[in-house]
Protein backbone atom coordinates (compact mmCIF):
# COMPACT_ATOMS: atom_id res chain seq x y z
CA UNK A 1 0.00 0.00 0.00
CA UNK A 2 1.56 2.97 -1.32
CA UNK A 3 0.37 6.58 0.71
CA UNK A 4 1.22 8.60 -1.84
CA UNK A 5 -1.27 7.10 -4.06
CA UNK A 6 -4.58 7.31 -1.39
CA UNK A 7 -3.22 11.17 -0.85
CA UNK A 8 -2.84 12.34 -4.25
CA UNK A 9 -6.17 10.61 -4.78
CA UNK A 10 -7.49 12.25 -2.21
CA UNK A 11 -6.18 15.83 -2.62
CA UNK A 12 -6.98 16.08 -6.67
CA UNK A 13 -10.19 14.10 -6.94
CA UNK A 14 -11.27 13.05 -10.45
CA UNK A 15 -14.46 14.20 -12.11
CA UNK A 16 -15.77 10.43 -12.00
CA UNK A 17 -13.76 7.41 -10.25
CA UNK A 18 -12.69 4.59 -12.09
CA UNK A 19 -12.64 0.79 -11.70
CA UNK A 20 -8.46 1.61 -10.98
CA UNK A 21 -9.54 4.12 -7.93
CA UNK A 22 -12.47 1.54 -6.84
CA UNK A 23 -9.82 -1.77 -6.69
CA UNK A 24 -7.19 1.10 -4.62
CA UNK A 25 -9.60 1.99 -1.96
CA UNK A 26 -10.53 -2.17 -1.98
CA UNK A 27 -7.32 -2.75 -1.21
CA UNK A 28 -6.50 0.12 1.47
CA UNK A 29 -9.36 -1.16 3.27
CA UNK A 30 -8.55 -4.98 3.36
CA UNK A 31 -5.34 -3.84 4.79
CA UNK A 32 -7.39 -2.11 7.60
CA UNK A 33 -9.62 -4.91 8.31
CA UNK A 34 -5.70 -6.99 8.75
CA UNK A 35 -4.81 -4.60 10.69
CA UNK A 36 -1.58 -4.29 8.43
CA UNK A 37 -2.41 -0.23 8.40
CA UNK A 38 -3.98 2.08 11.22
CA UNK A 39 -5.07 5.85 11.84
CA UNK A 40 -2.50 5.64 14.31
CA UNK A 41 0.61 3.16 15.91
CA UNK A 42 2.78 3.68 19.00
CA UNK A 43 5.74 5.61 18.31
CA UNK A 44 8.30 5.76 21.28
CA UNK A 45 10.04 8.98 19.02
CA UNK A 46 6.55 11.22 19.51
CA UNK A 47 6.04 12.56 22.64
CA UNK A 48 2.61 11.16 23.03
CA UNK A 49 4.34 7.74 22.32
CA UNK A 50 1.99 7.27 19.20
CA UNK A 51 2.22 8.81 15.41
CA UNK A 52 -1.06 9.53 13.84
CA UNK A 53 -1.08 8.36 10.06
CA UNK A 54 -3.08 11.19 8.73
CA UNK A 55 -2.93 9.66 5.23
CA UNK A 56 -4.78 6.42 6.64
CA UNK A 57 -7.53 9.03 7.26
CA UNK A 58 -7.39 10.59 4.11
CA UNK A 59 -8.13 7.01 2.83
CA UNK A 60 -11.31 6.80 5.06
CA UNK A 61 -12.76 10.24 4.53
CA UNK A 62 -12.33 9.03 0.46
CA UNK A 63 -14.32 6.21 0.73
CA UNK A 64 -17.33 8.04 1.98
CA UNK A 65 -16.27 10.45 -1.35
CA UNK A 66 -16.52 7.68 -3.65
CA UNK A 67 -19.35 5.62 -2.36
CA UNK A 68 -22.97 6.24 -3.36
CA UNK A 69 -26.09 5.12 -1.13
CA UNK A 70 -27.46 1.59 -0.81
CA UNK A 71 -29.54 -0.80 0.46
CA UNK A 72 -28.09 -2.76 2.87
CA UNK A 73 -31.34 -4.17 4.41
CA UNK A 74 -31.77 -7.95 5.41
CA UNK A 75 -35.47 -7.64 4.93
CA UNK A 76 -36.31 -4.32 3.86
CA UNK A 77 -39.79 -4.72 4.39
CA UNK A 78 -39.34 -4.96 8.76
CA UNK A 79 -36.11 -2.24 8.32
CA UNK A 80 -34.77 -1.23 6.01
CA UNK A 81 -31.17 -0.04 6.09
CA UNK A 82 -29.38 2.92 3.86
CA UNK A 83 -25.17 3.40 3.67
CA UNK A 84 -22.80 3.87 1.44
CA UNK A 85 -21.93 1.12 -0.88
CA UNK A 86 -18.17 1.32 0.23
CA UNK A 87 -18.83 1.08 4.28
CA UNK A 88 -20.99 -2.63 4.63
CA UNK A 89 -20.98 -4.28 7.57
CA UNK A 90 -17.91 -6.17 8.09
CA UNK A 91 -18.00 -10.03 7.16
CA UNK A 92 -16.38 -12.17 9.64
CA UNK A 93 -15.75 -16.38 9.80
CA UNK A 94 -15.44 -18.81 12.51
CA UNK A 95 -11.69 -18.99 11.38
CA UNK A 96 -11.63 -15.77 12.86
CA UNK A 97 -12.08 -16.23 16.13
CA UNK A 98 -14.36 -13.48 17.15
CA UNK A 99 -17.50 -13.87 19.07
CA UNK A 100 -20.12 -11.42 17.73
CA UNK A 101 -23.32 -12.28 20.62
CA UNK A 102 -26.26 -12.56 18.59
CA UNK A 103 -28.43 -9.71 19.56
CA UNK A 104 -28.38 -6.44 17.25
CA UNK A 105 -24.33 -5.73 16.91
CA UNK A 106 -22.87 -3.82 14.28
CA UNK A 107 -19.09 -3.49 12.60
CA UNK A 108 -18.37 -1.44 9.98
CA UNK A 109 -15.99 -2.68 7.39
CA UNK A 110 -12.10 -0.91 7.60
CA UNK A 111 -11.64 -2.18 11.21
CA UNK A 112 -9.44 -4.36 12.68
CA UNK A 113 -10.60 -6.83 15.26
CA UNK A 114 -8.08 -9.07 17.09
CA UNK A 115 -8.33 -12.84 17.26
CA UNK A 116 -10.24 -13.65 20.92
CA UNK A 117 -12.83 -10.20 20.76
CA UNK A 118 -15.55 -10.77 22.44
CA UNK A 119 -18.56 -8.45 20.98
CA UNK A 120 -21.88 -8.35 23.14
CA UNK A 121 -24.74 -7.00 22.04
CA UNK A 122 -25.55 -4.72 21.05
CA UNK A 123 -22.45 -2.80 20.33
CA UNK A 124 -20.71 -0.74 17.42
CA UNK A 125 -17.51 -0.15 15.84
CA UNK A 126 -16.93 2.54 13.50
CA UNK A 127 -14.93 2.65 10.68
CA UNK A 128 -10.74 2.81 10.91
CA UNK A 129 -10.97 1.60 14.63
CA UNK A 130 -8.08 -1.05 15.96
CA UNK A 131 -9.53 -3.47 18.52
CA UNK A 132 -6.40 -5.56 20.23
CA UNK A 133 -6.45 -9.21 20.24
CA UNK A 134 -8.46 -10.60 23.88
CA UNK A 135 -10.45 -7.29 24.34
CA UNK A 136 -14.45 -7.45 25.43
CA UNK A 137 -16.64 -4.91 24.02
CA UNK A 138 -19.70 -4.51 26.43
CA UNK A 139 -23.62 -3.98 25.63
CA UNK A 140 -24.55 -0.35 24.41
CA UNK A 141 -20.63 0.50 23.73
CA UNK A 142 -19.22 2.20 20.77
CA UNK A 143 -15.51 2.39 19.62
CA UNK A 144 -15.88 5.22 17.35
CA UNK A 145 -14.24 5.66 13.63
CA UNK A 146 -10.24 5.53 14.02
CA UNK A 147 -10.58 4.39 17.86
CA UNK A 148 -7.89 2.72 18.89
CA UNK A 149 -8.03 0.16 21.72
CA UNK A 150 -5.32 -2.29 23.04
CA UNK A 151 -4.86 -6.16 24.00
CA UNK A 152 -6.75 -7.57 26.82
CA UNK A 153 -9.13 -4.09 27.73
CA UNK A 154 -12.58 -4.55 29.15
CA UNK A 155 -15.23 -1.45 27.42
CA UNK A 156 -18.02 -1.73 29.76
CA UNK A 157 -21.49 -1.68 28.80
CA UNK A 158 -22.40 1.75 27.61
CA UNK A 159 -18.89 3.27 27.08
CA UNK A 160 -18.70 5.56 24.93
CA UNK A 161 -14.46 5.71 22.93
CA UNK A 162 -14.93 8.81 20.93
CA UNK A 163 -13.45 8.46 17.02
CA UNK A 164 -11.77 11.49 15.55
CA UNK A 165 -11.92 10.93 11.95
CA UNK A 166 -11.24 14.69 10.99
CA UNK A 167 -9.41 16.76 11.09
CA UNK A 168 -6.96 14.03 9.44
CA UNK A 169 -3.49 15.32 11.62
CA UNK A 170 -5.49 15.16 14.93
CA UNK A 171 -4.83 12.07 17.30
CA UNK A 172 -7.49 10.14 18.07
CA UNK A 173 -8.71 8.31 21.51
CA UNK A 174 -6.56 5.75 22.35
CA UNK A 175 -6.91 3.11 25.13
CA UNK A 176 -4.05 0.67 25.73
CA UNK A 177 -3.06 -2.57 26.80
CA UNK A 178 -4.80 -3.99 29.77
CA UNK A 179 -7.40 -0.68 30.75
CA UNK A 180 -10.64 -1.66 31.76
CA UNK A 181 -13.30 1.41 31.43
CA UNK A 182 -15.80 0.90 33.34
CA UNK A 183 -19.80 1.66 32.63
CA UNK A 184 -21.11 4.20 31.30
CA UNK A 185 -18.31 7.07 30.40
CA UNK A 186 -17.71 8.93 27.60
CA UNK A 187 -13.65 9.27 26.42
CA UNK A 188 -13.77 11.70 24.02
CA UNK A 189 -11.42 13.56 21.83
CA UNK A 190 -12.28 16.88 23.30
CA UNK A 191 -11.09 16.08 26.87
CA UNK A 192 -9.06 12.82 26.54
CA UNK A 193 -6.31 11.73 24.39
CA UNK A 194 -4.55 8.18 25.52
CA UNK A 195 -5.70 6.32 28.47
CA UNK A 196 -2.71 3.59 29.52
CA UNK A 197 -2.22 1.43 32.56
CA UNK A 198 0.60 1.52 34.13
CA UNK A 199 1.49 -1.64 37.24
CA UNK A 200 -0.71 0.20 40.06
CA UNK A 201 -1.70 3.60 38.69
CA UNK A 202 -3.42 5.29 36.16
CA UNK A 203 -2.04 7.80 33.71
CA UNK A 204 -3.98 9.88 31.10
CA UNK A 205 -2.47 12.31 28.97
CA UNK A 206 -3.81 15.38 27.32
CA UNK A 207 -1.82 16.77 24.71
CA UNK A 208 -4.57 19.27 23.63
CA UNK A 209 -5.63 21.99 24.81
CA UNK A 210 -9.68 22.78 23.67
CA UNK A 211 -12.00 25.09 25.12
CA UNK A 212 -14.94 23.21 26.57
CA UNK A 213 -18.40 23.71 25.42
CA UNK A 214 -20.95 25.38 26.97
CA UNK A 215 -23.06 23.08 27.06
CA UNK A 216 -19.99 19.98 27.29
CA UNK A 217 -20.95 16.91 28.91
CA UNK A 218 -18.18 17.35 31.59
CA UNK A 219 -19.42 18.98 34.63
CA UNK A 220 -17.22 21.47 36.67
CA UNK A 221 -18.14 19.47 39.82
CA UNK A 222 -16.39 15.63 39.92
CA UNK A 223 -18.53 14.07 37.23
CA UNK A 224 -19.69 10.27 37.92
CA UNK A 225 -17.61 9.00 35.36
CA UNK A 226 -15.05 6.43 36.01
CA UNK A 227 -12.60 4.34 35.07
CA UNK A 228 -11.89 1.19 36.53
CA UNK A 229 -8.89 -1.48 37.37
CA UNK A 230 -8.80 -4.36 39.59
CA UNK A 231 -10.33 -3.25 42.06
CA UNK A 232 -9.69 0.53 41.81
CA UNK A 233 -11.33 3.36 40.75
CA UNK A 234 -10.37 6.45 38.96
CA UNK A 235 -12.11 9.45 39.39
CA UNK A 236 -12.39 11.70 36.62
CA UNK A 237 -12.69 15.41 38.67
CA UNK A 238 -13.32 18.95 37.25
CA UNK A 239 -13.32 17.76 33.04
CA UNK A 240 -9.78 17.42 32.72
CA UNK A 241 -6.99 15.54 33.58
CA UNK A 242 -7.01 15.68 37.36
CA UNK A 243 -7.24 12.57 38.84
CA UNK A 244 -7.24 10.28 42.52
CA UNK A 245 -6.44 6.77 42.42
CA UNK A 246 -8.55 5.59 44.83
CA UNK A 247 -8.31 2.45 47.36
CA UNK A 248 -10.87 -0.46 46.35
Amino acid sequence: MQPSLIERLFDEAPQHYEEEHHRLFRDFKAALNRGEIRAAEPDASAKAGWRVNAWVKKGILLGFRMGAIADMSIDAAKQPFFDKSTYPVRTFTASDEVRIVPGGSSIRDGTYIGRGVICMPPMFVNVGAYVGEGTMIDSHALVGSCAQVGKSCHISAGAQIGGVLEPAGALPVIVEDEVLVGAGPCLAQVRFSIVRFRSTTWSVKRFTRRRTPSRSPFPKKPSLFQVRARCRILWVRNGACRYRLLSS
